[in-house]
């Protein structure tokens, strides 16, 4: 077997083209056409008769286009059949009976909150972070008595009732518990821990004691000690108060006969008598309790317990407990009592209207009690000023409003307004209304409403936070279109005069959407020239990042005409700002990313390309030793965009000249790099397109310029694998454009770098096995070398066996069959190289078929250097069957007989009995499959049917299969 000729059988590509091609069948045009539907006819015949009936028997023909997706789950979808069998268990409803149903359900649909409503929940976090405190805070809280009331078994029924009562008076009146000079985080976590004790004293069925918790921290919520606290304090507070209500709710309810009712769909008849002793009970002890704001606040927790008792109970306790708001001294306290009350109103019955109205109404006629002298000695002696005590107010009176507000007619909306403008000194009703009424309400108005906000008397709330609440609402909805430039300029001119840069750039951040959105560029470039001017000096725009960035991201919403944005004059100035690296490069990020995502069309426009060439060397210059690979993928992604956006037209000087400015700016980011390699070669390439091949010497001058920088820029790559295939696609553009010295230098650098590939590579951060990696390479790069002509001054087929010498001296993995297959790989393009005629050529250039026009001793190098390859392959099987690697050499010896099929001469004997050995030492063992075994044997006698393929018929009766014993 080691003894082998090779004789490349003659190859006639057009004529085995000619066979590979489908057989056109004549069709009428009336009866086919792509897109008509397929025409299914199904017949079906009925088996209903007897065995031997013939009467029995019937077809029915239906020409229905069938869908075939439907059709395979016809009768068997489960959720369909779920579907069916829930509806065939229902009964059938009358049409009155339906007709009632759906006009019920409508009106609950209607009394339920939508998901249009802002939840208090979204609410907590902000209002936890806004009102913050450094000083000490206390808690005192009066637990109760530790004395022993056990009774004895034989009590009467009349001592229980006496000993709850005492038990109750001992709510108020038992041990205290006072924690003083407590940090914010330190009172966080003692109403925490209050919170999991109400818990497990529920759980443990202490329901005393945690009435007792529940009671002596709504009584916290009298004190205004620390009043810039109290807003936190009441979110913390109610945390407590919703457990509990909660907890009183699911106990009543369990208590309910079995079948337990849904929570939400029982009715009054649905409880039995001892679920509703024990709400009457809750309720009772709760009306004992002598201080009115625990009284209140325990009662508002428990509110949806009424439901247990009557219809009504919800609608009579809503007005009476907003009455008992009106007996509460201090105005901040109430306000947020009201806002509780509201809460609860809006979970439990939100249809109840009246109740919250009333609510704001009496907000309303207890306003002036802000402005009484109680408050005023109070903020006096805890050294607040009134703007920040006035801010205490926002939450709960925005609560209050968004509630009534909620789904309310325009007329209501409309009184509400009227009603503040009477109050003297509105200015923070006023921003309430605007933060919760409808933004589309608050734009129709908006001339009122800034009417509304000149009147107010700065002194006691500032008009900067009244306008940026007008300019929330008008960033949601448009105003008139005539009275938006007067709107702007009123907001404006309260807004420029803000001295405090924070407070500044808090307004100016919301008012920048409403003139991008409304105005073009000139008065864009005004608002950021104002923004300039004011957070410029002692460099105010390092505390403000946050919402410059807000301000550029409005900007970039509105303007996608890259050429409009950079022509502001100030627009980069203001990027300048960003003067911070982290906050200058997420900005740029931005940029790019609008860009990207936003630009049509290849742009040259030197503005553009100046202005984006400096936001992509800011993102760039920011990576260095310590960037991760994913935030360097991300950079790379958005620059590489940036550069296939970049088009000269046929200005190719000009293309090459940015690819060379790019690769200095962007030399640390290697995809980067990659990435304009790639659009060197493709400018090469529509060089060609566009000369139609007829390259003058300028034109010709300019390619090799183009693969000069390709063959200087590769060495710089540090992946291996990205340097053979650039070296492999730049040497095929350089073929293509006729430059076979750039040609063959590039080919001969990918041959010389290949033992520097290492044996594992790190893909998608995993070590792997570079050998399928560099097979994969070797392959394409041989089937490029067919059209490679040979150098004058090198001998004969020097690419090749410079390739081939490469992976002789590699070193490859133990137990690896890598380079025989290189060898069987490289078979194929030696037979090709063999033909007269090539299989592929490349216009104008020369390949060995026309240098060597099939002289003998060119053809007898070809097959002297094939059987030395096939030598190396049989000696490695021979090695294969005495190390035990009998798969191995199962799966190698059907490869290269594959290829001795397929290209060798088996007319000659000794290459047809090398054929035959090989088929079978692949199936010596059994370890080759066998439907490939029988596809191959079928291809070989479809291919012996031909007359110049006659002797493989003969080779066909030697071949068998053998199965694995």
């Amino acid at each position: 077997m080691a003894s082998v000729q090779w004789h490349a059988r003659v190859r006639k590509y057009g004529a085995e083209l000619q066979r590979c091609q489908l057989e056109a069948t004549p069709v009428e045009q009336g009866d086919y056409h792509p897109l008509k539907p397929i025409i299914v006819t199904d017949s079906r015949s009925r088996r209903g008769g007897r065995k031997g009936s013939t009467s029995s028997s019937s077809s029915s023909s239906s020409s229905v286009a069938m869908d075939p997706l439907s059709s395979m789950m016809e009768g068997t979808d489960p959720l369909s059949l779920f579907a069916a069998a829930s509806a065939s268990e229902v009964p059938t409803l009358s049409h009155s009976s339906s007709s009632v149903e759906l006009g019920r359900k409508q009106r609950e649909n209607e009394d339920e909150v939508g998901a249009d409503f802002e939840p208090w929940s979204a609410k907590r976090g902000e209002i936890l972070s806004r009102f913050t405190t450094t000083e000490k805070l206390s808690i005192n809280l009066f637990m109760g008595s530790e004395k022993n009331k056990a009774s004895s078994p034989s009590s009467a029924v009349s001592e229980k009732v006496r000993t709850r009562l005492e038990e109750l008076d001992d709510l108020e009146e038992g041990s205290q518990r006072e924690l003083l000079n407590l940090s914010q985080q330190d009172y966080v976590k003692r109403i925490e821990e209050l919170n999991q004790s109400l818990k497990e004293a529920w759980a443990s069925d202490q329901k005393v004691k945690a009435l007792k918790i529940v009671i002596q921290c709504s009584k916290l919520l009298s004190d205004t000690s620390v009043i810039q606290f109290y807003p936190s304090k009441f979110v913390l507070i109610t945390d407590i108060l919703d457990t509990f209500g909660r907890l009183v709710y699911e106990r009543i309810w369990s208590m309910c006969s079995d079948p337990r009712p849904q929570p939400d769909s029982f009715s009054v008849e649905d409880v039995n008598d001892t679920a509703k002793e024990t709400c009457l009970n809750w309720f009772f002890k709760i009306a004992s309790i002598r201080e009115l704001i625990p009284r209140l606040y325990v009662e508002a927790a428990i509110l949806k317990c009424n439901r247990f008792l009557n219809k009504t109970g919800i609608q009579e306790t809503l007005p009476r407990l907003t009455a008992m708001i009106r007996g509460i001294g201090d105005p901040l306290v109430a306000v947020y009592a009201r806002a509780y009350l509201c809460r609860v109103g809006m979970e439990v019955a939100p249809h109840l209207k009246d109740s919250l109205n009333k609510n704001f109404f009496d907000l309303l006629a207890s306003f002036r009690q802000i402005h009484s002298d109680t408050v005023q000695n109070q903020l006096v002696i805890q050294r607040v000023e009134i703007p920040v005590y006035l801010t205490l107010y926002s939450p709960a009176i925005h609560w209050i409003l968004q509630c009534v507000a909620y789904r309310a007619p325009d007329v209501l909306l409309t009184e509400m307004m009227e009603r503040c403008k009477k109050l003297g000194n509105n200015a923070l009703l006023l921003n309430s209304v605007m933060w919760a009424f409808r933004p589309e309400f608050v734009a129709a108005r908006a001339t009122d409403f800034i009417g509304m906000i000149k009147d107010c008397d700065e002194a006691g709330f500032p008009k900067h936070l009244l306008f940026g609440s007008l300019g929330r609402s008008l960033a949601c909805a448009d105003p008139a279109e005539s009275e938006r430039l007067p709107i702007l300029n009123e907001a404006w001119k309260v807004i420029t005069k803000v001295r405090s840069p924070q407070d500044y750039i808090n307004c100016a951040e919301i008012w920048v959407e409403f003139t991008c959105r409304h105005f073009t560029k000139r008065e864009v470039n005004t608002v950021l020239a104002d923004i300039i001017k004011h957070m410029t000096p002692d460099r105010a725009f390092e505390d403000a990042y946050p919402q410059l960035q807000s301000v550029m991201k409005k900007i970039l919403t509105y303007f996608h005409n890259f050429s409009v944005l950079f022509s502001m004059e100030k627009f980069l100035p203001f990027m300048d700002m960003f003067q911070k690296d982290s906050v200058r490069v997420e900005v740029c990020k931005s940029i790019m990313e609008v860009f990207i995502k936003h630009q049509q069309e290849l742009t040259r426009d030197p503005v553009i390309l100046n202005a984006l060439l400096h936001v992509c060397k800011t993102m760039h210059d920011s990576v260095n030793a310590l960037t991760v690979e994913d935030e360097k993928r991300s950079l790379a992604l958005l620059i590489n965009g940036f550069i296939r956006m970049v088009s000269f037209g046929r200005d190719f000087e000009q293309q090459l000249s940015f690819c060379v400015e790019a690769r200095a700016t962007f030399c640390n980011l290697e995809t980067v790099i990659i990435q304009l390699i790639h659009t060197v070669n493709q400018l090469a390439m529509e060089t060609k397109r566009v000369m139609g091949g007829n390259h003058s010497r300028k034109t010709a001058a300019f390619v090799r310029a183009c693969a000069a920088y390709s063959f200087i820029t590769i060495p710089s790559l540090t992946s291996i694998f990205s340097r053979l295939h650039l070296y492999l696609l730049s040497g095929q553009v350089a073929l293509a454009n006729q430059c076979l010295s750039q040609a063959d230098a590039f080919l001969k650098a990918a041959v010389s770098i290949l033992p520097e590939v290492p044996r594992t590579i790190s893909v998608e951060g995993k070590q792997r096995s570079s050998e399928a990696f560099l097979l994969d390479f070797i392959n394409s790069f041989l089937s490029t070398l067919l059209v490679v002509p040979d150098h004058p001054e090198q001998g004969v087929l020097y690419l090749v066996r410079g390739l081939l010498n490469m992976v002789q001296d590699y070193t490859w993995e133990d137990n690896s069959d890598a380079k025989v297959r290189v060898y069987i790989s490289a078979l194929p393009l030696l037979a090709a190289m063999s033909q007269e005629n090539y299989l592929y050529t490349i216009p104008k250039v020369d390949s060995n078929e026309t240098l060597y026009g099939g002289d003998p001793k060119f053809v007898a190098e070809i097959s002297r250097l094939c059987e030395t390859l096939i030598g190396q392959v049989l000696d490695h099987l021979k090695t294969l069957g005495r190390e035990e690697g009998v798969r191995r050499q199962g799966s190698i010896a059907f490869a290269l007989f594959s290829v001795l099929l397929a290209h060798g001469d088996l007319r000659n004997n000794k290459l047809n009995q090398l054929a035959v050995n090989l088929w079978n030492l692949s199936h010596k063992n059994g370890y080759c499959d066998t439907r490939t075994s029988v596809r191959t044997l079928e291809h070989i006698k479809q291919q012996a049917q031909q007359p110049e393929l006659s002797h493989l018929s003969d080779m066909l009766l030697r071949l068998s299969l053998q199965s694995r014993a």
